[in-house]
């Protein structure tokens, strides 16, 4: 092929990916191979491609590439999540742009919109993982709504209610006013907001007309504060010698007072006794509630003087029970105040919230008004601010399930990668709630239950089920027919379908027994982000013990969040996440993909900037360059290999570094995995190997050192594809590497195997590798032209066999003479590696009083530098409580330091002289 100046990246990528794909490298069969299975945590369907679907997926498919090429059959399942509350919304703004309501379309005719919107956009992020190379089997491409996984999810709902799993009643949740829909607890972001604090004074029954004590001055002689959210309840103090007259509590919303159903005191506190069987006056509307008593509340916690709201507050509802108090449920689903708040009707809660706060005032009940900052529950998907709300919903118990799925992790049939992870889930466990599953919500899956004109209700698959069951139940049901059957209106939750994923998306519920789910499951690794351990991972292990009887995976790889470099979340909102099409489109894939791993460490976020995929950019033409120099080489069959050594040293060099590939994979350590293969190749094959053995300029080489290179370079090509699979196919197919068959293509090249390495050569090497080091510097430091030929004198105390190095020193140095010698050369510069001694004879034209002045610098910042090293080993405390590795480090620290330290002094006695 043509050989361009640079890796151009845009020429290379989509003809790579066509041929995979025609060629059906990625399609995956059970056979007699062992199965490697990654299951994607489906985007959602209205999701385009962000940053921390770029990370998860790059590691995915690093995972299933490098498995294929370990010949492994490898399967990686992609697909997509309905999204219900995200994709009705999504239809319901297209509706609004063709100025059609919601409302007005029947349940069909909007489900018909929802699809239409679905196939024309719903297929936007899986084309774009494509353009990241992702390698999935797009046969076998799924959607939590196509019909057999529908299928799933509601024969799993009848399963589970006969089971005694699930069950409907009224509870409070989580309510998006926005999206007119439950929501779980882990679909509420929490943000810190400024808001005011409202002191709202309510009047003791049987004490004087308070408007009338407040014009004529009278102060509170008792104060409770508190905040309409428990975890944000302000101290104040209160003291009192008489009975009082009005209470004040603070509450940061005073639209809700009038849901009060009671004041409650802890009645152990003697403050409060006097309140004992008091009642005391809703402000506004006059309404009378009690005084309870209740060890709930904490004496020395606020002033112990809590206002109870059983509508509107989790804490509240529960107190509310256990004393049988009224709810008052004061707001509409939209989030405007109701008939039951007796004023400001139809008004917007936060409208509502300015104007209740003038009418206190008004009405001198308003006593003041604070600024406050406190942690506020929104929706993640429409943003809108959560309201605790009671509703009748369908709920899933957790508990019973919950055990089996916290033992997997526990004993390690389920590992979390990184372990750090397993305390949270285990307290996540232990703790669980019962899961709300149902959405008011119409694309979705149905919830399969119906309701007899009677009231009652039975679960069942189909109408004509439902009446069957319907009839079962009494005799008086007789002459029902389904048109009697109402179903009910609401969908199950979209995680009701995503916990059935690793079953499902190989028809496990259809077919029990079939083929694929026989051989692909378990699956063997799950990547995705630690959000949804609890409500995505956690579930799907509980789904995998309730109907496989094992868990649905080995391994959960945990990345972390992506984040900008100043420590922010990556966000649309903020404006600090570039675009990953647009990344790919200025760096290369190869490029991205090197850069988010660059920077990812399992389970800790990642600080992502540019200049990673400018890195990652810059080592694929480092590759391609390094591909340009060698296929430039002429052969010459005439010449003896000169470079045996290098050759021996850079084989044992790639072994070692494949081990330790080997192992960073096993502990999922991919970016220390990243980072040996980039060392590998930029510094050791690049920087030394293709220096050591490069002919000189329009020189040919000989044909053993070629063959050997070419053979080098072919593995780590192997070693690269997986973190960079377009470049390494590029390069797979050109001539140098010798004719290849249309399938014999690197995506399924085999992996090199690991073998024995000789440690002391790679030792040895690496003291070679610092005298050559030493001698570049010494050229800057005297500014000695490269081309000028120095020589070099040795006098060595270490078993380093430096006379197999000659040829490598004497070319990389650019040294002419070398000679071993026992005594200290005069008048040379020198320096030291390890305890060998090194000597460069100056040549007149260095600066002698340039050279004294640097000497003395050096000496300086040795003897600066051994003053810190003895104060720390002189220091009692240091030595007793550090690591003996550490105080080892410290001593090696001195003694290298006083072995230069002696050089430098005698280079300066020399030039004094």
């Amino acid at each position: 092929m043509s050989i361009s100046k640079t890796y151009q990246f845009n020429e290379v990528e989509d003809k790579w990916y066509s041929y995979w794909l025609e060629h059906k490298f990625f399609k995956s069969v059970p056979d007699e191979r062992e199965p490697y299975t990654i299951v994607i945590p489906p985007p959602n369907v209205t999701g385009v491609l962000h940053m921390g679907h770029m990370l998860n997926n790059t590691i995915q498919d690093v995972l299933i590439r490098r498995a294929r090429m370990k010949g492994k059959n490898a399967c990686w399942v992609p697909g997509t999540d309905h999204a219900s509350i995200a994709t009705e919304a999504k239809v319901v703004a297209m509706l609004k742009e063709r100025g059609i309501a919601k409302t007005d379309l029947t349940r069909e005719e909007f489900l018909s919109y929802a699809w239409e919107w679905k196939e024309k956009y719903g297929g936007i992020i899986l084309e774009q993982l494509k353009k990241l190379g992702a390698s999935c089997d797009w046969d076998r491409t799924r959607f939590t709504m196509e019909p057999d996984m529908s299928a799933a999810v509601i024969d799993t709902f009848i399963h589970l209610h006969k089971k005694g799993l699930i069950y409907r009643g009224v509870r409070m949740v989580n309510w998006d006013p926005k999206g007119l829909t439950a929501v779980s607890d882990e679909e509420v972001i929490r943000k810190e907001v400024n808001q005011k604090l409202y002191y709202i004074r309510y009047e003791v029954a049987g004490s004087e007309d308070l408007g009338a004590r407040i014009k004529d001055g009278a102060k509170s002689e008792v104060e409770g504060v508190r905040s309409e959210d428990s975890a944000t309840r302000t101290p104040r103090p209160a003291t009192s010698e008489a009975p009082a007259t009005y209470i004040t509590i603070a509450t940061t919303r005073p639209e809700t007072i009038m849901a009060d159903s009671a004041i409650c005191i802890n009645p152990n506190d003697e403050r409060y006794t006097h309140l004992h069987g008091k009642t005391v006056y809703v402000p506004l509307i006059n309404r009378a509630i009690p005084v309870i008593l209740d060890e709930y509340v904490t004496m020395d916690f606020g002033t112990g003087c809590l206002k109870v709201t059983p509508a509107h507050d989790l804490n509240d509802y529960e107190l509310g029970q256990k004393h049988n108090l009224p709810v008052i449920d004061i707001l509409n689903d939209n989030g405007t105040l109701n008939e039951k708040a007796a004023i400001l009707i139809g008004e917007d809660r936060f409208a509502a919230r300015k104007k209740i706060a003038v009418l206190l005032e008004e009405a001198g009940a308003l006593e003041k008004v604070e600024d406050y900052k406190s942690q506020i529950g929104f929706s993640e998907r429409t943003d809108a601010v959560i309201e605790p709300k009671l509703s009748m919903q369908w709920f899933c118990k957790m508990t019973e399930m919950a055990k089996p799925a916290l033992d997997y992790v526990l004993n390690g049939e389920v590992k979390l990668i990184p372990e750090k992870y397993i305390n949270t889930y285990r307290h996540w466990m232990e703790n669980v709630r019962d899961w709300n599953i149902s959405r008011q919500l119409w694309w979705g899956q149905q919830i399969p239950a119906w309701y007899l004109p009677n009231g009652q209700y039975v679960v069942a698959k189909t109408a004509e089920e439902a009446l069957a069951e319907a009839k079962a139940l009494t005799t008086d049901n007789s002459q029902l027919t389904t048109a009697d059957l109402r179903q009910d209106e609401d969908v199950v939750d979209t995680w009701f379908s995503s916990w059935l994923w690793p079953i499902s998306v190989f028809d496990g519920f259809k077919d029990p027994e079939n083929a694929d789910i026989n051989y692909y499951y378990p699956t063997n690794d799950l990547v995705t982000a630690p959000e949804i351990l609890f409500f995505w991972v956690a579930r799907m292990i509980m789904a995998g013990h309730e109907f496989k009887g094992q868990a649905p995976f080995k391994n959960v790889y945990l990345t972390g969040i992506v984040r900008d470099k100043l420590g922010r979340k990556m966000s649309k909102s903020l404006g600090n996440s570039p675009d990953p099409i647009d990344l790919i489109g200025k760096f290369g894939a190869d490029g991205v993909r090197v850069g988010m791993l660059l920077c990812s460490p399992a389970g800790n976020d990642l600080m992502f900037d540019e200049s990673y995929c400018e890195q990652g950019r810059n080592f694929a033409n480092k590759i391609w360059n390094a591909f340009r120099l060698v296929k430039g080489w002429e052969v010459s069959e005439e010449l003896e290999n000169p470079n045996q050594t290098a050759i021996s040293w850079f084989k044992n060099r790639f072994n070692q570094a494949t081990a330790e590939i080997e192992e960073a994979f096993k502990d999922y350590r991919l970016s220390e995995a990243i980072m040996a293969v980039y060392k590998l190749v930029w510094d050791d094959f690049c920087a030394w190997y293709l220096e050591m053995v490069k002919p000189v300029y329009q020189q040919p080489i000989d044909v053993q050192t070629f063959n050997a290179t070419i053979g080098y370079f072919e593995e780590i090509i192997k070693l690269l594809h997986p973190f960079m699979p377009f470049i390494t196919e590029e390069l797979w197919h050109d001539e140098l590497f010798g004719t290849r068959t249309a399938e014999d293509c690197c995506i399924v090249a085999q992996l090199p195997s690991i073998e024995e390495w000789n440690t002391q050569q790679l030792n040895h090497f690496e003291n070679v590798k610092q005298v050559i080091t030493e001698i570049r510097n010494t050229r800057n430091n005297k500014k000695l032209s490269p081309k000028e030929t120095l020589d070099l004198s040795i006098k060595q105390s270490s078993d380093v066999n430096y006379e197999a190095y000659l040829p490598v020193i004497k070319k990389l140095g650019n040294i002419g003479n070398i000679n071993f010698t026992e005594e200290k050369v005069i008048g040379a510069v020198n320096f030291l590696v390890s305890t060998d001694e090194f000597f460069i004879p100056l040549s007149t034209n260095v600066d002698a009083g340039a050279e004294l002045l640097r000497l003395q610098k050096e000496k300086d910042y040795l003897l600066g530098f051994l003053k810190s090293v003895d104060a720390k080993l002189s220091n009692e405390k240091f030595v007793n409580n550090a690591k003996p590795e550490v105080i080892d480090n410290e001593r090696k620290k001195k003694a290298d330091a006083e072995a230069k330290l002696k050089i430098v002094e005698d280079n300066l006695k020399f030039l004094a002289n």
